[in-house]
């Protein structure tokens, strides 16, 4: 490896890592995406991130779909993320979704009932957002918040067999409401939610929540740098904390500042509105930042991933010149 590859914080770390002897089975890093939109640049750069650490290393890169949100995740997407990779110049090592670990984490959220990490409470989305509190003023503890463990299981057991109609329940984890940060005061883990999946189908009435998932998801599948965008990084204490109390592999969260490319467009929302509302021809439509769009102009592979070697990885946010692109 040359001198050149180590230069960004993240490759130091992982270095360092391997140096120490943290790794024994070796370094292994996921590209994470959620199969409701077309990639764009931004996304190159963590793809480059991951996937390149893992060949530098001589470890292994998985492709994971976090697909817990089925209302807006489609087949159509999945194809084309495995598509675009390919196109890149990447290989995974294996390909893995969220859903192969829906019965895993529906069995981890009973132990942390059991744990008395865990409750079911019955106040609706509003008021669990009311009694959240503030960065100045702690919340309010849930009035399901002392339930007796038994009964939180058997009341979950019941939202999976579908028993209570969406959103009249939810598991929230039991951690600290004036803890200062709000992402652990006693955030949900489940939703009921009866919504077609394109993989599990009409079989889970509930739903794990993207900070339920994906530290536990990193856990199965033995990931050691699990790296993700700054605005990750308020989430790492429940990251944490969800693998403590469940006692499993401790993957390790890594963050890293997002492409913030001038004037482009770069957030997914975005996107998806330009293409559904047909302001564009479609996702492969060359004014858009999409990888599609961008190699319909004639941009090859590996431009971009130069480009994404000479602007680096940093943990602090900036904006990229467009004439650097």
């Amino acid at each position: 490896m040359s001198t050149e590859e180590h230069q960004d914080f993240v490759r130091r770390i992982v270095a360092e890592d391997v140096a120490a002897g943290k790794c024994p089975d070796g370094v292994v890093t996921r590209f994470p995406p959620e199969p409701n939109g077309y990639l764009h640049l931004g996304h190159a750069k963590s793809i480059c991130l991951n996937f390149g650490i893992a060949q530098e290393f001589g470890g292994r890169c998985n492709l994971r779909f976090d697909d817990t949100n089925p209302e807006k995740e489609d087949l159509e997407y999945v194809d084309a993320i495995r598509e675009d990779i390919r196109w890149l110049g990447f290989e995974w090592d294996e390909e893995r979704f969220a859903s192969d670990y829906f019965e895993q984490l529906f069995q981890w959220g009973l132990a942390l009932i059991e744990k008395g990490c865990a409750y079911v409470c019955e106040l609706d989305g509003e008021q669990i957002r009311r009694g959240r509190g503030t960065l100045t003023e702690p919340g309010e503890n849930s009035p399901y918040r002392d339930r007796p463990a038994a009964e939180s299981r058997d009341l979950f057991e019941r939202m999976r067999a579908g028993e209570f109609p969406d959103g009249s329940r939810v598991l929230r984890a039991r951690i600290d409401m004036a803890h200062p940060n709000l992402n652990m005061r006693d955030p949900v883990l489940y939703r009921i939610r009866r919504a077609h999946h394109h993989r599990t189908g009409d079989s889970w009435p509930i739903y794990p929540t993207y900070d339920f998932t994906h530290g536990q998801s990193d856990s199965i599948e033995h990931v050691t740098h699990s790296i993700c965008t700054l605005e990750f990084e308020n989430h790492r204490p429940l990251y944490d904390w969800f693998i403590e109390k469940l006692e499993i592999f401790p993957s390790r969260q890594f963050e890293f500042a997002r492409l913030n490319l001038e004037y482009t467009l770069m957030s997914k929302r975005r996107l998806i509105q330009l293409v559904n509302e047909k302001l564009v021809q479609g996702w492969d439509d060359p004014r858009l930042p999409t990888l599609r769009g961008i190699r319909r102009r004639g941009v090859p592979a590996e431009a971009i991933r130069n480009f994404c070697r000479t602007i680096g990885v940093t943990k602090f946010d900036s904006t990229t010149d467009y004439a650097l692109f």
